[in-house]
């Protein structure tokens, strides 16, 4: 396929995309199903423009005046990844499978590229509805922290230590160019171009051996500053498909125990293979089974509960930025009653002096500053563990990483502008 023709198929996808408003991945998906001639060169490049699209699309669509997909689409071209007007009429010149012509204001609107006047919400490409919200957390350099939430998110590795070293990993994947994160001692980063396919890292005989796993950097931090340590009973409460509790194991070297489990055992039906890769031989998985208290056998035991908790996903816009279109008020306070109950539970599981290691992905305090408060007014026994005392678990690198994460009362907030991570509030309490 030409390049305009690809840009053809992304104003396609994305008119899907807003008129179903669903996941981009199906809709890319759907549209290789039925244009089976192109290839996968093609499909990466179109998934690259819709998602560029996704993460500029309230800036794009001020730029041209228009909320269209041909409108955010060509917008994005100027904004997102500097093509002038002539560039961007080059492709749009209405031959065979490219787009039409450019009109005279679309010319015009592309020259200018302005965004004069335009209010925070559009400056830093998030929905109306949360600036209130992200005012609360980010005050006046939300814009900045909305933009940095827009941009495409690097690939990010952890690798096993029950198995290999980050050294080992690094050389076992040198044609990929892997670089040691910034943070985590046990992280491995990699640059894909926004045109470019993600490297096959499945398909890697070090991923194969259990050796790595595909974990953002800030998830591999939450986890090591939970404080996990050798010989402790542990419970991850909202295991999922288990990133987290891999993670833990690996820290606490497979001694000590951890008891993994979710409200909804579909979410953990991946962790038995991922187990096995690993090598952790100090994981339970406990599958919830309808009404039965599962963990009542643990009540008063656990030296620490981790609470990778449900939330509304916007630390992680980066990766998922259609999400950040289809997210509304009511999930929101959905999301609050599930974090809230989690907490509940884990205070009736943690041992005296035992820790409660508080995760989101999110950025808004309603889910994590404000949830931590509220969890303190109801269970007053607990204490909140000072952030600075946290980050002691990165060792050398704690002194810095204080310097660059958002502190609070409550705990530290990373997020890809301050740690070039995806947004992660972490706040550990400590029973009495």
């Amino acid at each position: 396929m030409t390049p305009a023709a690809r840009l053809s198929a992304a104003f396609e996808v994305f008119a899907d995309i807003e008129a179903r408003r669903r996941p981009a991945a199906q809709a890319l998906k759907d549209w290789g199903l039925s244009h089976r001639f192109a290839g996968s060169g093609d499909r990466a490049a179109i998934a690259g423009l819709v998602y560029d699209a996704l993460r500029r699309k309230a800036s794009s669509a001020w730029i041209m005046g228009a909320d269209t997909p041909r409108a955010v689409l060509l917008g994005m071209l100027a904004r997102e990844r500097g093509h002038d007007s002539e560039a961007i009429a080059r492709l749009c010149d209405g031959a065979r499978f490219a787009p039409a012509p450019l009109t005279d204001e679309e010319h015009a609107r592309l020259r200018a590229t302005s965004l004069a006047g335009a209010p925070p919400h559009v400056l830093g490409d998030y929905p109306e509805w949360l600036d209130a919200q992200l005012a609360a957390t980010f005050g006046e350099e939300r814009v900045e922290e909305g933009a940095a939430l827009a941009s495409r998110a690097p690939l990010d590795l952890r690798a096993n230590t029950l198995k290999a070293t980050r050294e080992e990993a690094q050389e076992a994947l040198a044609e990929l160019e892997p670089q040691p994160t910034r943070w985590s001692p046990v992280g491995l980063r990699i640059i894909v171009a926004a045109d470019s396919r993600s490297p096959a890292i499945h398909a890697e005989p070090a991923f194969l051996k259990g050796e790595i796993e595909i974990q953002d950097e800030g998830s591999q931090l939450a986890a090591l500053l939970s404080g996990a340590r050798p010989g402790e009973q542990v419970i991850d409460l909202c295991a999922g498909a288990g990133g987290k509790t891999l993670a833990l194991a690996a820290a606490m070297e497979n001694h000590g125990q951890i008891h993994a489990t979710d409200t909804d055992k579909r979410r953990l039906a991946p962790i038995h293979e991922r187990l096995e890769r690993s090598g952790a031989r100090n994981v339970q998985v406990i599958t919830p089974r309808g009404d039965k208290d599962m963990l009542a056998h643990l009540g008063r035991k656990a030296d620490l509960v981790l609470i990778d908790a449900p939330c509304t996903g916007t630390g992680a816009w980066r990766r998922n930025p259609d999400a950040k279109w289809r997210v509304r008020p009511g999930a929101l306070a959905e999301r609050l009653k599930d974090q809230a109950e989690a907490l509940d539970r884990a205070a009736a599981l943690v041992k005296p002096a035992g820790r409660i290691a508080y995760v989101t992905c999110s950025v808004l305090d309603d889910e994590n500053g404000a949830q931590v408060r509220a969890f303190m007014a109801r269970h007053p026994a607990f204490s909140i563990i000072p952030p600075a005392e946290v980050t002691n678990a990165l060792g050398e690198r704690a002194f810095l990483f204080r310097r660059a994460v958002l502190m609070s009362g409550e705990g530290l907030l990373m997020t890809p502008r301050r740690t070039d991570t995806d947004g992660f509030f972490v706040s550990v309490l400590r029973g009495a």
